[in-house]
């Protein structure tokens, strides 16, 4: 016996279909990450840049707990899935383009504006590439970095400098010059490794729902203990390891003599050809 879910594939194996609807519980951590995000943009025009990139962490944290939550109780959707995607473009694409726009690179002119396009597209075509290839892509790795983390580089070195009394067109330990460039090269670094094919670990074989040794707590604990002491910099300082984490694994790959592509099985569909690269 099945329920209505459920049906037979070409192969006669029983297959759960897709529920269909709207479920409660995922979709409100999905708003609230969309709050985040929207918040973010708020805060920036208001001249907050701190609690702006505050906003875009915690849009990263909800974001993180919507799909594990739909997972844990079995309400994923088609729904849910497009609008997390829609969430993830505000809250990791316009907000972070448009917090670096407003805080450093309105003065560099074109260049600064340009800047922030270019991160604000290539997280469009990330997101994109992202539900598109979701069937052929290795689990363990995203295709290139993810917009949460490329958020997190832009949003936490606005946080840093503004929590070390870094302000626009204020000299400090750096000219304000530098550090508008400075802001430039994260913005630009960001938005285009999101749309490279570099292999970054996405801990998604982590299960949440397997016992662990009682040591695995405790790392927890000092984690959570290590990141208080100054969140602001231990934040820019392990996204900015994982940032460039992809290019070590890319390199070591490559010197290994292994495939360095993340796409785990080929495809018949015309436009991912290219892909394996």
């Amino acid at each position: 016996m099945h329920d209505g879910n459920e049906s037979r594939d070409n192969n006669g194996v029983m297959v759960r279909k897709r529920r269909k609807g709207i479920y409660i519980l995922p979709n409100l951590f999905t708003l609230a990450a969309l709050f985040g995000g929207f918040y973010s943009v708020v805060m920036a025009m208001n001249g907050r840049f701190d609690m702006a990139a505050v906003g875009v962490f915690c849009a990263m944290v909800l974001d993180s707990l919507d799909g594990r939550v739909a997972r844990m109780t079995n309400t994923q959707s088609a729904f849910g899935e497009q609008m997390d995607s829609l969430s993830d473009m505000v809250s990791f694409g316009a907000a972070p383009a448009l917090i670096a726009y407003e805080w450093a690179l309105q003065g560099l002119g074109r260049w600064g504006w340009i800047a922030a396009f270019v991160y604000c597209a290539c997280a469009a075509l990330r997101l994109a590439r992202f539900n598109v290839n979701t069937g052929v892509v290795d689990k363990r790795y995203f295709q290139g970095l993810p917009s949460p983390a490329a958020a997190a580089l832009v949003a936490g070195f606005i946080w840093l400098m503004t929590e070390l009394g870094v302000h626009p067109r204020e000299d400090a330990w750096l000219t304000w010059s530098q550090i508008t460039w400075w802001m430039f090269a994260f913005t630009l670094y960001a938005g285009l490794t999101m749309v490279t094919n570099v292999p970054f670990y996405s801990f998604k074989d982590v299960q949440m729902k397997k016992s662990v040794p009682f040591a695995v707590i405790v790392l927890i604990a000092l984690g959570i203990a290590v990141i208080n002491i100054h969140p602001p910099v231990v934040l820019f300082g392990v996204f900015v390891l994982y940032g460039l984490s992809g290019y070590g694994v890319y390199a070591w790959r490559k010197a290994k003599g292994q495939h360095s592509s993340v796409i785990s099985t080929s495809t018949d569909e015309p436009d991912e050809r290219g892909l394996h690269k």
